[in-house]
């Protein structure tokens, strides 16, 4: 059986994918306190759909360590490893020119040749061959609509992906 630190990862973006930015605003209701006008967007029902994925779950967004802070306990799950982004470079211009997300070399390197789903809003087809071309093991990058958020449809996705990429586990 695969252990846990062998699952493939789940990089997720938040922004988009599931604070859907064409969500009507009082949609969910945010906590008190809570303070980001933004999580009256962020439906509560995530949580328990990213936890039963057969994957190890990433933050892989600019909310870096707020993700956990803020976001884990209203969704109901333990703090999740977050992708530390790099200080930007002469070949971030390069990448944007080619039309490469400024996410993509951080997130090949983090996973460190294990197999991987990225969920964001931005993904493009450059970002895909770029993968293809320089991740040895299966990623599967599934743009979200950034106007609805990550749906049901978005969940059978990335949950069949994720099971035939470890298929002894639920």
């Amino acid at each position: 059986m695969t252990s846990p630190a062998r699952r493939p990862l789940l990089f997720l973006d938040v922004d988009g994918p599931l604070i859907p930015f064409g969500a009507a605003p009082a949609r969910h209701p945010a906590p008190a306190g809570a303070g980001n006008p933004l999580l009256n967007r962020l439906d509560p029902h995530h949580g328990p759909r990213l936890a039963a994925l057969a994957c190890e779950p990433v933050w892989a967004t600019t909310w870096g360590d707020d993700a956990n802070d803020c976001l884990a306990p209203l969704l109901g799950l333990p703090p999740l490893p977050v992708v530390p982004w790099p200080e930007p470079s002469d070949l971030d211009a390069l990448d944007a020119w080619n039309g490469l997300h400024w996410k993509t070399r951080a997130l090949v390197t983090w996973a460190a040749g294990r197999p991987f789903a990225w969920a964001d809003d931005e993904l493009t087809a450059a970002d895909r061959a770029w993968v293809t071309t320089h991740h040895p093991a299966p990623a599967l990058l599934h743009r979200v609509d950034p106007r609805h958020g990550l749906t049901g449809d978005d969940y059978a996705t990335l949950g069949a992906w994720l099971r035939q990429q470890a298929p002894e586990l639920p």
